[in-house]
């Protein structure tokens, strides 16, 4: 049965790119909440990168992430993404027509193509494929029109108005599929477009197809097959390109160099790689073409998949600090355990006491104490960078002593501010009153001798 977008209606579905581009943009609780700081056994030779994990949202490496570079077929990524808001829960029924004047934005150009005529119609969801496998230009244009409304400038404006959308900060674009100079994006801008279309059942299907038989149509008597540009899914033909854990990208390239934007799985652990302008010359392979951006991108993710795992931080058993107890005659001090186990990615051979602990607790904390109070918070950092905070739970009861609540209070009282304003205001009452007494007799004693002068 073919996959569909299982989608709520295209304003929910608006809607929620903006909430995912604010949440990447917000913090851990959401995509790329900050860099551990791993350096890479392999050397990236990519002008830009960006490696992320998706289950922590953690940035493992980055490299000029925020440095806009030219897109090529990335800019495919936007004109799929507003193709899907459109006819995301019907992908077979509407028919979009090739017409003849967009084939002059293609033609003489040396573009990639998936042989489409002029004059055909095809659904949505064979453009999709044609875009994303072989990363067909005329295929986008045929998609910019319609949704333009028979306009292309119309639909680039809505490209940029998505990207903006999206949270998309280093991105801009001029035509539909790349082959403008112009377009532009940044390694993290192109990591919240595929992080975007992975939400699509259809999106992830075809990114991860070796290739798709084009329908028979009005120029094309029977069907025919695309290939996919992406060697790393390519069991068959994959060559050294080909991982088993590399689930779908998007490729571009407009000179000597390749763009990757693409996403991998391994174990339950997912990642979204992006590595821009990677130079032919980084590539050792020669079959069947240099892909360079491949190479990179099997290098890195193999770093990653050799070398970490996502694991517990903290242990929920295990006590990690105590504080101290007032009014108790049966314990000082209480145990405090993490309410959390702070899932996060570390070396394979590494465990949680390599993460840095900063600890939010008062000095003590009054009796009576109930197993499982809120008593503070621990922030974790791995490689001077925050992870996240986990709260931090009273691990046994403890009562209270009146007796000693009592004494505490009384004595807190006598050290009191107020007591202290009471004693002192008393003595100055004291004083005056003192003062006022002699002033007075002093008074009383000058009349007695005033009276007993004789006339």
């Amino acid at each position: 049965m073919k996959k569909h977008f299982h989608g709520a209606p295209r304003f929910l579905r608006r809607c929620a790119a903006c909430l995912l581009a604010l949440g990447l943009l917000a913090g851990p609780a959401a995509p790329a909440a900050g860099a551990v700081g791993f350096t890479p056994t392999c050397e990236v030779s990519a002008e830009a990168a960006y490696l992320v994990n998706t289950d922590t949202n953690l940035i493992i490496y980055e490299k000029n992430s925020e440095q806009p570079l030219p897109a090529a077929s990335l800019t495919k990524l936007v004109t799929a993404s507003l193709l899907l808001e459109r006819y995301g829960d019907d992908m077979d029924t509407p028919q979009l027509t090739a017409y003849s004047y967009l084939f002059d934005y293609v033609y003489g150009k040396n573009a990639s193509h998936a042989d489409i005529r002029q004059g055909e119609v095809l659904s949505p969801r064979t453009l999709l494929y044609a875009m994303m496998l072989p990363s067909a230009n005329e295929a986008a244009y045929i998609v910019a029109h319609d949704l333009g409304s028979g306009q292309i400038d119309n639909f680039v404006n809505q490209m940029n108005a998505f990207a903006s959308r999206l949270g998309c900060t280093g991105t801009r674009f001029y035509d539909p599929c790349g082959l403008d100079e112009r377009n532009v994006t940044t390694a993290r801008d192109a990591y919240l477009m595929i992080r975007y279309l992975m939400e699509f059942d259809i999106f992830r299907e075809v990114c991860g197809s070796d290739e798709y038989m084009m329908p028979a149509n009005t120029r094309h008597e029977s069907p025919y097959r695309i290939d996919n540009t992406d060697r790393m899914v390519q069991e068959n033909y994959g060559g050294n390109y080909y991982r088993s854990y590399a689930q779908g990208g998007k490729t571009g390239s407009l000179g000597e160099w390749q763009n990757f934007a693409s996403w991998h799985n391994q174990n339950g652990e997912t990642y979204i790689c992006v590595v821009l302008h990677s130079p032919d010359s980084c590539d050792p392979y020669e079959y069947p073409t240099k892909r360079p951006a491949l190479y990179e991108t099997g290098q890195l993710m193999d770093w990653v998949f050799d070398s970490f795992s996502i694991q517990p931080a903290l242990d929920t058993e295990q006590p990690i600090e105590e504080i101290k107890v007032d009014y108790s005659a049966e314990a000082d001090t209480v145990m405090l355990y993490p309410a959390d186990s702070m899932m996060t990615i570390l070396p394979k051979d590494a465990d949680g006491s390599v993460t840095q602990k900063t600890f939010h607790l008062p000095e003590s904390i009054p009796a009576p104490v109930r197993q499982g109070d809120v008593v503070g918070t621990v922030t974790l950092s791995l490689s001077g960078e925050e992870i996240g905070t986990v709260e931090l739970l009273a691990g046994r009861d403890i009562e209270r002593s009146e007796l000693l609540f009592v004494i505490a209070r009384i004595g807190e009282f006598f050290g009191s501010l107020y007591f202290r304003v009471v004693v002192i205001l008393s003595l100055i009452a004291v004083a005056l009153y003192l003062g006022f007494f002699v002033w007075n007799s002093f008074k009383r004693r000058g009349a007695k001798k005033v009276r007993r002068r004789p006339y």
